[in-house]
């Protein structure tokens, strides 16, 4: 499936539980399936970048107001390994579509809702996806930035964040501030949608509607950077292996006039945060749709390094400069100003269904 700008493999959950009964059984079967190890994985399905190798497994839920359940899997590319640790809102726009097509949830007449849990992260998420005369899409004219290819359109909404609010800054600050050398970098570190970094661009000598190449000049230091997060966040402890999946490193700036990575020209009051992510050791081409929830969420805290260079211009409303042009973003607040849910409005589309040869040993393994 491709869900607004990522391809993501959708796994239902009875063809791989032998896998999961096997210690380390899924990700040889993802990796081998993937053609990891190999920097263009070139001997599976995934596309050489982070945005196209993620897996998810998906099955139907048995919980009251859970439609369906599934496990997010971003699968390394140049290693043969894959990290659990977070959630991809363009894998949920392609589960929704996915979860109508393939049976798992009942169609409406008008308008279907499929109702998501993430179970590496436990965030619940909506789709809402027309189905006029109980008829399922499967083509659809929604674009979204950052990919020229139309879909069904999904409306995907982050549900329930104001049952995490307490745990929304894991430092239990608006800003921390991080010293490498002579030199001290601002961020906040917030835990909505997956957990984040957002650093001040200042800070870096950036402006934060920097091209993808000034990105990867920087990549040393906010290695540095995202390392020294997870351990204030506690992500991780000081022995443990790295990983790069989570925190979601950000940097964060005023709006100014930029050329996205298409070369179009984005004037400064057409947006109203400039936002640059990290995906996997490379800059992402536009946003993940976690980090958009994240960044949305700092956006509601007073002080933090986004409210800080935020354009407001009204409530509930908010929109993301990226690489790939402007994202926009809805969400709701209570009454006394805690962030309860972020919409976004995704396209998506089934690619393929295919059979998936992984390697000979792996397969007799799993009978």
């Amino acid at each position: 499936m491709r869900g607004g700008t990522s391809k993501c493999w959708l796994f239902n959950a009875v063809d791989v539980d032998p896998f999961i009964a096997q210690a380390g059984g899924l990700d040889a079967m993802l990796t081998s399936a993937f053609g990891s190890g190999d920097p263009l994985q070139l001997d599976g399905v995934g596309g050489g970048s982070s945005t196209t190798s993620k897996a998810a497994i998906v099955r139907r839920s048995s919980d009251p107001g859970i439609d369906v359940e599934y496990l997010f899997a971003q699968v390394a590319i140049g290693d043969r390994r894959v990290e659990w640790g977070s959630n991809c809102g363009n894998c949920a726009t392609a589960i929704g579509l996915y979860a109508l097509q393939s049976g798992l949830v009942a169609v409406d007449s008008v308008l279907t809702t499929v109702r998501m849990r993430n179970q590496n992260t436990g965030s619940v998420l909506t789709a809402e996806i027309a189905t006029p005369g109980g008829l399922i899409p499967t083509e659809g004219s929604a674009a979204v930035p950052g990919t020229s290819a139309l879909g069904v359109p999904v409306g995907l909404s982050f549900t329930g964040l104001d049952s995490v609010a307490t745990e929304l800054l894991p430092t239990g600050s608006a800003t921390d501030r991080i010293q490498i050398g002579e030199h001290a970098y601002v961020a906040t570190m917030i835990t909505a949608g997956a957990p984040a970094a957002l650093f001040d661009a200042a800070d870096l000598g950036m402006t934060g509607a920097d091209d993808s190449r000034t990105l990867t000049d920087h990549l040393p230091l906010l290695m540095r950077l995202r390392r020294e997060s997870a351990l204030r966040m506690g992500l991780s402890r000081p022995g443990d292996p790295i990983t790069h999946a989570i925190p979601k490193v950000g940097i964060i700036g005023p709006p100014t006039t930029y050329r996205t990575s298409a070369g179009v020209v984005v004037d400064a009051d057409e947006y109203d945060i400039s936002v640059r992510m990290l995906s996997m050791l490379a800059p992402h081409p536009a946003i993940g749709l976690t980090s958009a929830v994240a960044v949305a969420a700092a956006s509601t805290v007073a002080d933090s390094v986004v409210s800080d260079h935020l354009r407001v211009r009204w409530p509930g409303s908010l929109r993301l400069g990226t690489l790939a042009g402007v994202l926009d973003v809805d969400f709701a607040t209570s009454l006394n100003g805690v962030l309860e849910s972020v919409t976004l409005h995704r396209a998506a589309r089934r690619i393929a269904s295919a059979e998936l040869f992984v390697s000979a040993p792996l397969s007799a393994t799993a009978g």
